[in-house]
């Protein structure tokens, strides 16, 4: 597997992921109504960020975004997200894609990294994330509608780097 820049002719495989973890409503707060032009908008990141895709071959596994979780006086903070491919899960793609992810802030000078929005019913990312030196420092309760387990907490995660 290789982790590299995303390239326009990416967005196909790309956008069935997204779609793909969008509609099924159980990891992210992203509206599964968004129509693909919106999807782009908000996963395909504009420099200083970085959006990613995780290769098998030549075939998406899995793809990340990441920038400055704020602008101005905020911008020593990072942010990040991460999809994988349904049928590519439990491999190491999430992994590997949250450990670039923090090498590539930490080579930008940022100083942390925070994530804003985690389901805390999420479990297999709260706990990639706790191995990878994040810690719980808040949670909205009930503020995620979960498909199954109805409104659970999004826990803000956070690192220093």
């Amino acid at each position: 597997m290789i982790i590299r820049d995303f390239v326009e002719t990416d967005w196909p495989a790309v956008e069935a992921i997204v779609a793909q973890v969008v509609a099924a409503g159980d990891t992210f707060p992203y509206d599964p109504a968004w129509p693909a032009k919106v999807l782009r908008e908000v996963w395909v990141e504009a420099p200083p960020g970085r959006t990613v895709v995780a290769m098998d071959g030549d075939q998406v596994l899995g793809t990340a975004k990441m920038g400055p979780n704020r602008p101005g006086p905020g911008r020593y903070v990072s942010t990040a997200s991460f999809m994988v491919a349904a049928d590519a899960r439990g491999r190491g793609v999430g992994r590997a894609l949250a450990e670039d992810a923090l090498a590539w802030a930490r080579t930008q000078g940022y100083a942390a990294m925070q994530f804003n929005a985690v389901a805390e019913s999420n479990e297999v990312a709260v706990r990639l994330y706790r191995r990878l030196g994040f810690a719980v420092i808040g949670t909205v309760p009930e503020s995620f509608a979960h498909p199954q387990r109805g409104r659970v907490g999004l826990h803000v995660m956070h690192r220093f780097l």
